[in-house]
């Protein structure tokens, strides 16, 4: 009887020993199941499009270090971001799962950069009891390293500037400056984020390094070359708008709308519908592109932080010139000059005009999609259906960019010199973040 218990005993021990040292394994899909977690909390939070890039690169370039540490092919981005220092690497007797490493810290960064904590919290709990229940000894040595690098980076985040702009003055509308911005209807917002500019870019060496050309001159005199950019936006809305529900350029603008601040009156009653912002577009692309390839999780990773990066840089390098320039909007001038009664097919945007902010953007992440996944990567953009549009194709990122940036003048909020001047801006610093970026041995992979 005796040695049957003990038999018993000790087949119930290994069993038990046995399934608390099950693998862990962190797919891709962890990652990109992460990255539409926390877009939903952008959205739901209402983060302005800037402050949602900073959001979107400061965990993935974590979860990117973390990985370069184990990926030979993978070259760390200390030293070559600004003020990175290299991540402290795990105790040599730690059996740290350096993938599920990476997916702590980002979701602790994550966590860190939005307000409604409880909701990545509940994400990560969840994820948290699954993998502690395989292997409790890896799963605690794993999250204490993501933790030490989850504390290094956050140091080198908190010195960006970014808390200091939240005490900066708010932006003054009062001037008797016929071309200075105006806020717009029905909200009229004041204009968010005038001091971006002062947030510390990654890679550009200046917000100013890719100024781009002055809008032309401010003048609304029948055929100065302002007031025909005035009135093509005009003219194009009341085109397209003649067309109905069977208008291309509708759909395109609605497509790429992106716009988290859209008021809605209903009588004396103003709510907000919540939209997924320009950055959260391009890195739901960037998920189609790195799924579409197979990518792994290090290819992955490589995929989301060079493109957040470009993109947080873009906006900082949008965000100086917009408020430079300083420029009205077409809505307030057709209005005042052409039709007091015209509305434009998107609602209106609260900062100023020049330059497209979509254009800059997209030409910076097109750039570095380009740059990953080849020149004539085609795929189907489904990033916009949990918002009730319909999947669009596109045969490069560059044609998808182009799109973005025309969409803006279909709608009615940019005028086409902000447009055409945005998208070369965003280009030229995607272009300038690709080559300055030694992110791996070999920088593009074809996957057509």
């Amino acid at each position: 009887m005796k040695s049957s218990i003990v038999i018993f005993l000790s087949f119930f021990c290994i069993m038990s020993c046995k399934k608390n040292e099950e693998p862990i394994v962190i797919t891709p899909d962890h990652f990109h199941t992460t990255i539409d977690k926390v877009t939903d909390v952008i959205i739901h939070d209402i983060f302005s499009p800037p402050v949602a890039s900073r959001i979107y690169a400061y965990p993935n370039i974590a979860a990117y270090e973390i990985l370069a540490l184990k990926d030979n092919g993978l070259n760390p981005l200390s030293g070559q971001l600004k003020d990175l220092n290299a991540i402290p690497k795990p105790a040599l007797d730690a059996p740290v799962n350096y993938e599920l490493s990476a997916l702590m810290t980002h979701i602790e960064l994550s966590k860190r950069l939005i307000f409604s904590e409880n909701k990545i919290e509940i994400y990560r709990d969840s994820l948290y009891k699954i993998w502690e229940s395989k292997n409790d000894v890896v799963f605690n040595s794993s999250k204490k390293y993501a933790a030490e690098v989850t504390g290094h980076i956050a140091d080198w985040m908190d010195k960006d500037n970014y808390k200091q702009t939240r005490t900066m003055p708010k932006f003054s509308v009062f001037s008797d400056e016929p071309s200075r911005w105006q806020p717009t209807p029905p909200a009229y917002m004041d204009g968010i984020e005038p001091h971006w500019n002062k947030i510390r870019p990654f890679v550009i060496r200046t917000a100013d390094q890719f100024k781009p050309i002055p809008p032309p001159a401010f003048s609304m005199q029948e055929g100065s070359d302002f007031y025909k950019q005035v009135k093509e936006v005009y003219d194009i809305s009341q085109q397209i708008t003649a067309d109905g529900d069977n208008s291309e350029e509708i759909a395109i603008a609605q497509f790429w709308d992106c716009n988290p601040y859209v008021s809605v009156t209903r009588g004396h009653l103003m709510f907000a519908t919540k939209k997924i912002t320009p950055g959260g577009h391009w890195m739901g692309i960037t998920k189609i592109a790195a799924k579409k390839s197979g990518f792994d999780v290090s290819n992955t990773l490589y995929a989301y932080a060079k493109t957040s990066v470009a993109m947080a840089d873009a906006f900082i390098s949008c965000w100086d010139e917009k408020y430079r320039s300083n420029l009205i909007r077409p809505e307030t001038l057709i209005n005042d000059h052409i039709d007091d009664a015209w509305k434009p097919i998107l609602q209106t945007p609260p900062f100023p005009e020049y330059v497209s902010g979509h254009s800059v953007v997209s030409g910076a992440a097109a750039e570095s999609l380009t740059s990953i996944f080849g020149t004539n990567f085609s795929f189907l953009d489904d990033t916009e259906t949990p918002y009730g549009l319909p999947v669009r194709e596109f045969k490069s990122f560059k044609a998808a960019a182009q799109e973005a940036a025309v969409s803006r003048m279909y709608g009615g909020i940019h005028y086409r010199v902000a447009v055409d001047e945005g998208l070369k801006q965003g280009i030229a610093l995607g272009k300038y973040v690709v080559t300055s970026l030694q992110m791996k041995n070999n920088t593009q992979l074809s996957f057509n």
